[in-house]
């Protein structure tokens, strides 16, 4: 959506044209979705949480000044009712330990699963993200699938770019170890000893 499309169907949901919020639903729901189950890690929670997202979005739309993109606004609202959500639970998600991983093995890693099928190799990588903390496969989702910038993902959870930038990388070691241990140990031997 361009930013005059974004202001058209702004000033037309502040107008009270629910057909234009109707629609703003439609374009940002697979999203808010796909982000609230990366964190909460149960459907229930992410479809009541993705319902409670754009009732936000839209009882708080008159005050978006527009200083960020409309998108990373409507993240930035979802990641929060997802982090109210997690603290009203109560929960702690297990993490993974970062091992003394080299870059090496992350590369061979990658290299495996360029090997594994297309449909095989997404839902490998989709299984080990939900294994990740909320924030770790929050963070991958919005780099990597999202392809958002390291500035916009900062804005949306409030740290310093650099600091997004550590985190995805702690984020990516962490996500390269689940795939070790999922993936058949003679296929990442193989690579290993091709690229020594």
């Amino acid at each position: 959506m361009t930013t005059d499309q974004e202001a058209s169907i702004i000033n037309q949901i502040i107008g009270g044209d629910t057909q234009a919020f109707s629609v703003l639903v439609d374009v940002y729901k697979d999203l808010v979705f796909t982000l609230a189950i990366r964190m909460l890690k149960n459907r229930e929670e992410a479809e009541e949480v993705s319902q409670d997202t754009f009732i936000k979005i839209y009882k708080a739309l008159p005050k978006f000044k527009g200083e960020s993109k409309l998108s990373t606004w409507i993240y930035k609202v979802a990641y929060n009712t997802c982090l109210d959500q997690i603290k009203k639970n109560n929960r702690r998600y297990d993490e993974v330990a970062i091992d003394s991983f080299s870059e090496n093995q992350i590369k061979t890693l990658d290299n495996a699963l360029d090997a594994l099928e297309e449909k095989e190799q997404q839902q490998t990588i989709q299984d080990c993200l939900q294994q990740l903390t909320s924030k770790d496969s929050f963070l991958l989702t919005l780099f990597y699938f999202e392809e958002l910038s390291l500035e916009e993902i900062s804005q949306i959870v409030n740290m310093e770019a650099n600091t997004v930038k550590v985190n995805i990388h702690r984020a990516r070691k962490r996500l390269a170890i689940l795939l070790k241990q999922r993936l058949e140990p003679e296929t990442i031997q193989s690579y290993e000893r091709a690229r020594s």
